[in-house]
């Protein structure tokens, strides 16, 4: 089981809750794909995007519940990134939690 996670704004999360499903954030929406991050990824994700952001959640999800949408694409020095090529259906996380993310 591979678990992979995204992080966002609470605000969005909780707008997801009432629509069921998170179509993804502004980048997400220009790259046509919402980015998650592997367990390894995290930190440096949250360090280089939301650097002083405040009230951020990360959602965790487990990387097999959500089918051939999920596709994992080189990205930073060829890493692979998890990138979903849907809508996130809010049933498929299993854990939200509050995330502070240290100014740069």
């Amino acid at each position: 089981m591979t678990r992979i996670f995204k992080i966002l704004p609470r605000a969005d999360w909780e707008q997801a809750v009432s629509l069921g499903r998170f179509e993804g954030s502004a980048v997400d929406l220009a790259d046509g794909f919402m980015h998650f991050s592997a367990p390894d990824q995290l930190v440096e994700t949250a360090r280089r995007h939301f650097a002083g952001q405040a009230d951020l959640v990360v959602l965790t999800v487990e990387a097999d519940t959500l089918g051939p949408a999920l596709r994992w694409e080189p990205s930073r020095g060829g890493a692979l990134f998890p990138h979903l090529y849907a809508a996130l259906d809010v049933t498929r996380v299993i854990s939200v939690e509050a995330m502070d993310v240290p100014r740069s």
